[in-house]
């Protein structure tokens, strides 16, 4: 089972580009995330191939880019499962 772990709030009033009005306020109407463009494991779009070898890979290992924005991600893994952080879409959990 995967879970996506918001990032915290930024600290000041600086507005935020993904999420106009800013983020972490009250009444905030977040965005919902945009459909996965790219494929978490190759990093390459899922559009112009099935990426079968991937999806299979994907029961064991962990994501490496990030879906939507494909960006390389910071994974760690652990006995108890793995973490992999998007700097821009936040971290999963597996």
């Amino acid at each position: 089972m995967t879970e996506l772990v918001e990032p915290a709030p930024p600290a000041g009033p600086a507005a935020d580009p993904v999420h106009p009005g800013g983020a972490g306020r009250p009444g905030d109407q977040r965005r919902p995330a945009p459909t996965p463009h790219w494929c978490d494991r190759c990093g390459e779009s899922v559009a112009e191939s099935p990426h079968e070898a991937c999806t299979a890979a994907r029961a064991l290992e962990p994501p490496r880019w990030c879906a939507h924005c494909r960006r390389r991600m910071k994974v760690q893994v652990v006995p108890t499962g793995w973490s992999a952080v998007c700097v821009e879409h936040g971290e999963i959990r597996g």
